[in-house]
């Protein structure tokens, strides 16, 4: 843990009014009311989009914010790490959507009030501790950054298809779209460069993890640590729907990864190429392939209880 000051600008804390099933709105007056306890002016920030958001957090950034809070779920974190990462300015997360696996990770409080209680104590008394983030990277030099898990095949899949359809709504629309992506489930060939290292290989799914879970829970790189400067990638390989199915529920413990077509690697760079499958980071929408993910050792200052 690191004890350097934090700056001595408002705190800007951004807003997904919609994050668990509305549940913000109604904690929204207490959660400020908490922060507000560190002694400085708290600046909400709302938005109507994604990228509104964003641009928002990035402004309140440069206008010199002491520090920004995210009240969402890990949609609302990715924007948030996107305005912060390697700046020093120090990030707080108040967990309120249905997923909140990054902040999981990290031992935030899973009660909305006492994340924001442990946000202004921290604030207050200066307190961060760095935590690595990983940064995606396009060939023709796009940047993204996140901190739970990227995905670059089934998962990511799903994930695009449950984008596209407008009904049914919620977890619901995943469960459908997973059922029609299952039966067109098929390996695919990646050329995955691990560190210089060089490995081609047939996929149905590669998840490249700074922490352990995402889509709420689902251990999928069970041993990454943000901590340790490296990124953990989990393959699995050609293998049957049924098998597939099979495994899945080990996923909530992190036991898949004992499964004979299960492998998991290390590294501190992955180089990622093969059909033009698009990834998602944190479970937000993000490049085709081919991209380089690389992981930044302290890029990110967590406002954090003792």
């Amino acid at each position: 843990m690191s004890t350097s000051a934090t700056g001595d600008g408002p705190l800007a804390v951004l807003i997904n009014p919609s994050a668990g099933k509305g549940r913000t709105g109604r904690l929204l007056p207490g959660i400020l009311s908490r922060l507000g306890a560190a002694g400085r002016e708290v600046r909400p920030l709302t938005a109507a989009s994604a990228a509104a958001a964003d641009a928002a957090c990035r402004a309140a950034v440069a206008d010199g914010a002491g520090a920004l809070v995210a009240v969402g779920g890990d949609g609302t974190v990715h924007l948030g790490l996107q305005a912060v990462a390697g700046t020093g300015v120090p990030f707080g997360v108040v967990p309120v959507g249905t997923g909140n696996d990054f902040a999981a990770a990290l031992g935030v409080p899973t009660e909305p009030f006492a994340a924001a209680d442990a946000i202004a104590a921290a604030l207050a008394a200066g307190r961060t501790r760095a935590v690595d983030l990983a940064r995606v990277i396009t060939s023709d030099g796009r940047e993204r950054w996140y901190g739970a898990v990227l995905g670059a095949g089934f998962d990511a899949i799903v994930n695009e298809r449950a984008n596209r359809m407008r009904f049914p709504r919620g977890r619901r629309r995943y469960d459908v779209a997973t059922v029609a992506e299952l039966v067109r489930l098929r390996p695919r060939t990646y050329t995955m460069t691990l560190d210089g290292e060089v490995h081609t290989l047939d996929a149905v799914l590669v998840a490249v993890g700074n922490t352990a879970s995402y889509g709420g829970g689902h251990r999928i790189c069970p041993a990454a640590d943000p901590t340790d400067g490296l990124l953990d990638i989990v393959v699995a390989g050609p293998m049957s729907r049924r098998t597939l199915m099979r495994i899945k529920p080990s996923v909530f413990l992190g036991t898949h990864v004992e499964h004979p077509l299960v492998t998991a690697y290390r590294a501190r760079t992955v180089e990622l190429d093969g059909e033009p499958i698009t990834v998602y980071a944190d479970g937000e929408r993000a490049f085709p392939l081919p991209v380089t993910v690389s992981c930044l050792p302290g890029a990110l200052a967590l406002l954090t209880q003792l």
